[in-house]
């Protein structure tokens, strides 16, 4: 009798995955939610010390950095956090991981260590802090993740609240508690909010923009507070976008008068003319609008400040002024060949579109060169305007791209073309007319100072992109010259300001928004102009308060078991490219209510509660 021993005849098996490896995998997912939920306020030297934990229960421990040299740091972070450390502490900690950093054998004991070094030169006032006070350094005013990432803390948990309960109207009040413009933000907030809420330790972040874009389509009109009492004072704003108009908001409702000087025929700014109406209908943009101008401020369209009239002459007529200009000035690529005819800048293009003078790209072949959203919004309005090809062309990779992951993979669905890794070299033309960009592919390398990917050229030939219309979306400028000559400090063409949009040697003048950040997102210019209300309300020798006296329904403790998140749905890709309609649609009643459920309510249940919940006030 013969006994065949499969097992033994075969030389390889195939491996199927245990249930053991099933469930570590599910808690390597529990951890990534873990940490990038991590939520706002974390003690960094504790959030340091987790890290390097983690680093010496990974390592082999075969070498005396990782299995000495990384117990011994937790050890030293460990009497920080326990007050029991001193100054000499803090230098032994930096030493000791300055060792590891050049011994480690490995990644791991390497990685652990620069991230400490990084740690005591970039927070060293929170190891003082430990070691004086016993406390630390970092700010717990504001403990609810949502409220503390967005740049105009608004109380998000209360509107989602409201919205849940169908109470629309009541939902855009608390918004403009903090923010006057909902409708705007419905649309196009980068939704940073969305990015540390506490949700996302159980599945995914709730999706906050969409259930503003649902308060803000069914609440009707909703008439501004009123304004209080006046007190005769009268404040400039130089600007009428995001910035400025917020500002003139606020000052309104604590009584002061205020004058808006644009330079353009409309205000909205960069929201009228750098967003396209596909993302931002007019109609939403001027609801907003017409409840700002409500409160009473006056308007100066068509005016520029130095031509119609020079900022020393302003700012005598006026007890304070506040600076909101924005970037409208476009960089250009510096390349050979851009004077050609057909090379335009995103601002530009942006302009027309927002005036209503749409160019005509029919049948053309249209390149985009840039990454940002800027850059999308440019190339998905390309194909709007009828083109017969958009490309748009990146130096680094895709992942690389500041834009919104939804705005790219938006206009791939449209049609467009994301070129990744190519740099633009010349621009080629005949007869003084664009005929291709010439462009040199790049190969990724190593990580740059701002921790990114670095691209050099790749050792094959230059390319050439057919071109009759070649749009350079890199980046605006600010023409803050005039500004400069003024007397005040200027830092790569941006106004040098404090936290609170002071300006040092203009006690009367304040600046923010683009013009001193630099360009930045709608949301971001939107708390520059809050910022600038209250410390101009200070200036002037006031305390106003911006209240909201909408009552939010008592939460109810339930119980919160997952539950996917709800996106918005869009109009057909084929459909919407070829018009400039809006490509979203909110959410329905059911939805909406779904999508409140999921909100873990952190105002009012744990740390946030016992920090004393809600603001009700600032």
């Amino acid at each position: 009798m013969i006994i065949r021993r499969y097992v033994d005849l075969n030389r390889l098996t195939l491996t199927a995955q245990s249930r053991a490896d099933a469930v570590l995998e599910d808690l390597y997912k529990e951890f990534d939610l873990r940490v990038a939920a991590n939520p706002q306020g974390l003690c960094p030297i504790d959030a340091v010390l987790s890290f390097v934990r983690l680093c010496q229960a990974q390592s082999c421990g075969k070498c005396v950095p990782c299995r000495v040299g990384l117990g011994q740091l937790c050890d030293l972070m460990e009497q920080v956090l326990d007050s029991k450390a001193t100054m000499q502490t803090v230098k032994l900690i930096e030493k000791t991981a300055q060792s590891v950093y050049e011994t480690a054998d490995c990644a791991i004991g390497y990685a652990a260590a620069e991230l400490v070094i990084k740690a005591v030169k970039g927070f060293k006032d929170d190891f003082v802090s430990h070691i004086t006070n016993g406390v630390c350094n970092s700010s717990f005013l504001n403990p609810v993740p949502c409220k503390s990432n967005c740049p105009a803390h608004v109380d998000i948990p209360g509107y989602i609240a409201l919205v849940g309960e169908g109470r629309y109207a009541d939902a855009v009040k608390l918004i403009r508690k903090d923010n006057p413009f909902p409708s705007v933000c419905a649309r196009i907030c980068e939704h940073p909010c969305e990015e540390k809420c506490r949700r996302g330790l159980v599945d995914a972040a709730v999706n906050i923009r969409a259930l503003k874009h649902v308060a803000t389509d069914r609440a009707g009109v909703v008439p501004a507070p009123k304004c209080a009492e006046k007190t005769g004072k009268k404040v400039a704003i130089i600007g009428g976008g995001p910035a400025g108009l917020t500002a003139a908001y606020f000052l309104n409702l604590m009584g002061h008068e205020t004058e808006i000087y644009e330079q353009r025929a409309k205000l909205g700014g960069m929201l009228r003319y750098g967003i396209p109406v596909y993302r931002l209908p007019d109609a939403e943009l001027d609801s907003d609008i017409d409840a700002i101008l409500s409160t009473g401020t006056s308007v100066h369209l068509n005016y520029s400040v130095g031509k119609d009239g020079t900022f020393d002459e302003i700012r005598a007529n006026h007890d304070a002024t506040f600076i909101a200009i924005g970037a409208h000035s476009d960089n250009k690529l510096g390349i050979e060949g851009e004077e050609a005819q057909g090379v335009t800048s995103a601002v530009a293009l942006l302009r027309a579109i927002g005036d209503g003078e749409r160019p005509d790209f029919k049948g053309k072949n249209v390149v985009v060169v840039g990454g940002g959203n800027v850059a999308m919004d440019c190339t998905r309005s390309s194909v709007r305007l009828g083109a017969a090809k958009v490309t748009c062309v990146y130096r680094r990779r895709q992942e690389d791209m500041t834009a919104l992951a939804e705005e790219v993979e938006g206009a791939k669905a449209e049609g467009c073309v994301i070129a990744t890794l190519m740099s633009p070299v010349r621009v080629k033309s005949a007869e003084g007319k664009v005929v291709s960009l010439v462009v040199q592919p790049q190969i990724i390398g190593e990580y740059d100072a701002k921790g990114r990917p670095a691209p050099r050229n790749a050792d094959v030939p230059e390319q050439e992109i057919p071109a009759d219309i070649i749009v350079v979306a890199i980046g605006q400028s600010i023409e803050a010259e005039q500004f400069g000559k003024a007397g005040m400090e200027l830092f790569k063409g941006s106004i040098v300001t404090d936290a609170g949009c002071a300006i040092k040697g203009f006690e009367d003048v304040f600046a923010g928004g683009d013009c001193a950040t630099g360009p930045a997102t709608a949301i971001k210019a939107i708390a520059a102009g809050k910022t600038a209300a209250a410390n101009i309300d200070s200036y002037l020798g006031y305390e106003h308060k911006i209240s909201c006296d909408v009552e939010l329904p008592t939460p109810k403790l339930v119980n919160q078991p997952r539950c996917a998140r709800i996106n918005e749905k869009e109009r057909e890709a084929g459909a919407r490219c070829k018009d400039f309609d809006v490509f979203e649609y909110a959410f329905s009643d059911q939805e909406a209510k779904q999508e409140c459920s999921r909100c873990l309510k952190c105002d009012y249940f744990g740390y946030g509660k016992l920090e004393g919940g809600r603001e009700l006030e600032w």
